[in-house]
């Protein structure tokens, strides 16, 4: 039986990994407003300053500061308000010493205004509500604290400056990222292309989905749940099918699917046995083929680290969990590598307060699922233990228990962090 070989703990095979994992792929431009998600393929600088106008931050009176300096509930400034900036207009108005002009959240301020009142800062002394249209200019007001320069206003260039890098290439578009760039009038953007990621389900034993199953048949898990994390970090899944138990019908496949796809995926044929062909068909694809053969996890410890011709290839564990667990540890992360992902996205972390002693072994990482409950002392988890190849473990947890590589267990109430799904 051959044994396993280049056993890694995860970080270090994932750097592994991405050391043969240079070229990032090519960019297209779509439209701003369907970019959610995808990652920039280039810096983007932004075309003007943003604000553009100078604008108040309060409903109120633009003002010259030095006409409020002193001003007291008790001891008031009295000014002429000789006008008003409708919303979405120029700022016609000038102010002379002494004077002041309505302002609206938003609206422009006139040049010669270098301060904005709030509203709830001043009484009138003619006694003319600003509710009403039409006011009629002029009329006093008593402002009862004074305000320095640039109070409630927002400057030329405050939030962005013009020429300044807003976002850098390699950065995952959110839905505030779509929102600055079409503040800036950026109708159009330019993103890496998804990776198409080839997934192959290999077995005699493995039928569709649809199909009823007859003793000794199981239906294709890992395809589905592989494809839905491939579609949540960016990538297309292309499914390639089920191949048999024939190393030559799989080598076949796999050589076609790569050469359509950015990345491949085979599950099941990946632990050490007679029957083990994923490994010979990995080396017989290209340069330089696998990298290594065995992971220190659990679940999910013979897996597959491969790259040929400048693509990741894994070989994922038959078994559900352990494809789905190492899946995420490695698949997702290419997926974001070759879109040229400078930082990784942030896992959905929490911690919570362990319900249960946790066994493990020095020298692996463990990930126990877990479901989380509200205690009186914060979260709980409760470790949902089960085999991997038990999908349901997964669909009955919250997210999954990291026991660090050279710790020899967890022990009931010890606060744990909890990746969640």
């Amino acid at each position: 039986m051959p044994e396993f070989f280049n056993v890694l703990p995860p970080d270090d095979a994932r750097d592994l990994l991405f050391r043969h994992l240079t070229a990032v792929l090519p960019s297209e431009t779509i439209s701003t407003q369907e970019a959610n998600g995808r990652v920039t393929g280039a810096a983007v600088t932004a075309p003007h300053a943003l604000p553009q106008f100078r604008r108040s931050t309060m409903d109120g009176y633009a003002v010259r500061a030095a006409d409020t300096f002193g001003a007291s509930e008790s001891l008031p400034a009295f000014l002429q308000v000789v006008g008003e900036v409708p919303m979405g207009q120029a700022a016609n108005v000038a102010l002379s010493v002494g004077q002041a002009a309505v302002v609206h959240t938003g609206g422009m301020i006139p040049d010669s205004a270098d301060a904005v009142v709030q509203i709830e800062q001043t009484q009138t002394v003619s006694g003319v509500p600003l509710s009403v249209n039409g006011i009629q200019f002029p009329f006093e007001i008593e402002v009862l604290k004074s305000v320095a320069v640039g109070q409630n206003v927002l400057q030329v260039g405050e939030d962005v400056r013009l020429g300044a890098e807003i976002l850098p290439a390699g950065h995952i578009l959110r839905p505030q990222d779509l929102g600055g760039l079409l503040a800036l009038g950026i109708m159009a953007v330019e993103v890496v292309r998804r990776p198409r990621v080839g997934i192959l389900a290999t077995g005699d034993e493995v039928v569709s989905p649809e199909e009823p199953t007859a003793p000794g048949q199981i239906r294709d898990i890992n395809s589905y749940t592989v494809a839905g994390l491939v579609e949540q970090a960016g990538g297309v899944p292309v499914l390639g099918g089920i191949i048999s138990d024939d190393f030559a019908a799989l080598e076949t496949a796999a050589a076609d699917l790569l050469a359509e796809t950015d990345m491949l995926v085979m599950s099941a044929g990946s632990s050490v046995s007679v029957r083990d062909m994923t490994v010979q068909v990995i080396d017989g694809l290209g340069q330089p083929g696998v990298l290594l053969h065995g992971v220190a996890t659990r679940p999910g410890k013979p897996t597959i680290v491969g790259v040929v011709n400048g693509k990741p290839v894994l070989g994922l564990p038959g078994n559900p969990v352990s494809a789905m667990v190492q899946f995420d540890m490695f698949g997702v992360p290419a997926i974001y590598h070759l879109q040229g992902v400078k930082k990784m996205p942030r896992r959905g972390l929490v911690w919570a307060q362990l319900s249960q002693n946790i066994a493990s072994e020095s020298g692996r990482e463990d990930y126990v699922p877990a479901r989380l409950e509200d205690s009186a002392d914060g979260l709980r988890a409760i470790p949902v233990f089960g085999k991997s190849n038990l999908i349901y473990t997964l669909v009955n947890a919250d997210g999954l228990i990291r026991v660090p590589l050279n710790k020899g267990g967890l022990l009931a109430g010890e606060w744990v962090e909890v990746r969640l799904f």
